[in-house]
């Protein structure tokens, strides 16, 4: 019985280890494709440097910059007015548009040239009475002489008692007679330069109120002074109007000014795509050698375009020309104006509508970067990092810091290196060393060179 037990636990023994080794060589192998099944699908961009346009964006109304409000100077009634000059019409500079009744105006022009006429003859008469005053002065002063002398000749032979005094005292009275004469001819020239000063201010007189009544001849007539769209019209042909009465209001067509609001930070981050450009921030200081701050903007270089929001698609090219030298409290953003040239050249409403005043726009004032820049998609930074992908395809948590951002645009400074490669999904959770299934994302390349580029993706 002892040998029988010993040999069923020795059969029992073999079965068993046959059975163990049996199951161990039908049992799969663990799959080695198990960490590949586990690897974490990401879309990767690989970091190239691009010119980034920078871009600031901003809202407001279009005004012409010139505006003209028609404005009698004189009165009278309107005896004719262009058929065109009512509210939305163009007109060409030069156009005749309004005519106020002249009559009055032309004959006190008549009048002031007649007093004008008359004045200067006066003024010859003076001149010939003074010559012939002076022929008849040298007449007498010769007469004077020849008196005096016979004077002198009766005194000596009064003297010698050849000549009674009757006729020494008759002589003396001839003589001062003379004299008399000759001082009534001085007097009269004495007085003629009075005189023409006389005849000179009323012809000065004369001659203002020629021009006034020319000038009010030239207020009866309005013509355009430029290309003009007729924004309000008041009067109509028989209307009686006053001086001062406000007759119409006319719109310059030739440019257009686009006044929006802006964004500091925007601005300032355009602008400091050019070294030499001043901050807009310290608009209200002196600088040095008081220089105008719009002539240290780098205006020229500026990319301005302006979009109606009626028709986001269509755009006016612009030029920065000025910018306002005070913040809104309220929304910390500084007022810009941009001018349109030509604001109804190649008009073709309502695909692209011309810059009417008060319409609504959307203004866009870009700049490249001096330099390609690191740039990156903004939704791939996670609270001041990035991941990446390293050589061995595991995750890769870096720190960066970001120069700028832009909208959905990420400009980095520090922390990235060309051809890093960037995990664009938001991987949860972000376990450094997680084994990646690394794939190019295309599609976003494209899109970001699109952005970087400031077009439309």
């Amino acid at each position: 019985m002892h040998r029988k037990h010993k040999l069923i636990l020795t059969l029992t023994l073999i079965a068993g280890t046959a059975f163990v080794v049996m199951m161990i060589k039908l049992k799969l192998p663990p799959e080695r494709a198990s960490e590949q099944v586990a690897a974490t699908t990401a879309r990767i961009l690989e970091v190239t440097p691009l010119t980034v346009r920078t871009q600031a964006d901003g809202y407001g109304q279009v005004l012409p910059a010139r505006s003209w409000k028609a404005v009698a100077n004189v009165g009278g009634r309107i005896t004719w007015k262009h058929p065109d000059l009512e509210s939305g019409n163009l007109i060409s500079e030069g156009t005749r548009l309004l005519q106020i009744d002249p009559t009055r105006y032309e004959l006190a022009e008549a009048s002031a040239r007649a007093d004008i006429a008359g004045l200067e003859a006066e003024r010859r008469q003076l001149d010939q009475e003074e010559q012939n005053t002076r022929e008849l002065l040298d007449l007498e002063n010769r007469r004077l002489a020849l008196a005096q002398r016979e004077l002198q000749r009766a005194k000596t032979l009064a003297d010698s008692g050849s000549l009674s005094q009757t006729r020494l005292d008759e002589q003396q009275r001839a003589t001062l007679q003379q004299q008399q004469a000759v001082q009534s001819l001085k007097n009269q020239l004495n007085l003629i330069p009075v005189r023409k000063e006389t005849v000179n201010a009323r012809l000065a007189r004369s001659e203002s109120a020629l021009v006034g009544a020319r000038e009010d001849l030239e207020d009866t007539r309005f013509e355009a002074p430029w290309d003009l769209r007729v924004h309000q019209s008041n009067i109509e042909t028989g209307q009686q109007v006053s001086p001062g009465q406000a007759l119409f209001v006319a719109d310059d067509i030739t440019a257009a000014e686009a006044t929006v609001q802006l964004e500091m930070s925007e601005l300032r981050n355009v602008l400091s795509q050019f070294p030499s450009a001043p901050d807009p921030g310290s608009m209200g200081e002196a600088h040095q050698g008081f220089t105008d701050f719009h002539q240290q903007l780098p205006l020229d270089l500026l990319t301005v375009r302006v979009h109606p929001t009626g028709a986001p698609d269509s755009h006016w090219t612009g030029k920065l020309t000025r910018v306002t030298g005070s913040l809104d409290p309220a929304t910390r953003t500084i007022q810009a104006v941009i001018t349109v040239e030509e604001p109804y050249r190649d008009a073709n409403p309502p695909a692209r509508p011309p810059l009417v005043r008060n319409m609504f726009v959307r203004a866009t004032i870009t700049a490249p970067t001096p330099e390609p820049v690191l740039v990156v998609p903004a939704s791939a930074i996670h609270q001041g990092e990035v991941y990446l992908a390293d050589g061995n395809d595991r995750l890769q948590r870096q720190p960066v810091s970001l120069a700028w951002q832009q909208r959905e645009l990420a400009v980095v400074s520090g922390g990235l290196k060309p051809g890093d490669q960037l995990i664009l999904d938001d991987l949860i959770p972000a376990i450094e060393g997680t084994l990646l299934s690394p794939r190019p994302d295309e599609k976003t390349r494209q899109w970001l060179h699109k952005m970087a580029a400031g077009e439309k993706p």
